[in-house]
């Protein structure tokens, strides 16, 4: 599993244009074979702080998807709408086992 958070800061007077954008791409990307998750989730206390849950089969599907044309669409779409650029974190799964997540 390839597991990646990314933590994106947006403009108060874009969150509406950022929601919108953000959630065509993600349910672009779940149709991608090598997508299991992609989650869009927002701060309870500060609407402006975003995270995008995304997993990937392997780090190779990951590098597919950013040459989709919805990864750059969106991309190219939401850049001026953040605060400052977006930060990705990557993990390691530990539970579930990888055999248990969709495919």
């Amino acid at each position: 599993m390839h597991i990646v958070h990314v933590f994106v800061h947006v403009k108060p007077d874009r969150i509406g244009e950022f929601i919108s954008a953000t959630k065509k791409n993600a349910e672009n990307s779940l149709k991608e074979p090598g997508v299991d998750r992609f989650d869009v989730i927002q701060d309870a206390k500060d609407d402006t702080q975003f995270v995008l849950c995304e997993v990937y089969k392997s780090p190779e599907d990951a590098i597919k998807h950013k040459e989709t044309e919805h990864y750059r669409i969106w991309r190219d779409t939401v850049t001026d709408m953040m605060v400052e650029p977006r930060n990705g974190v990557l993990y390691k799964n530990i539970f579930p086992g990888d055999d248990r997540w969709a495919s």
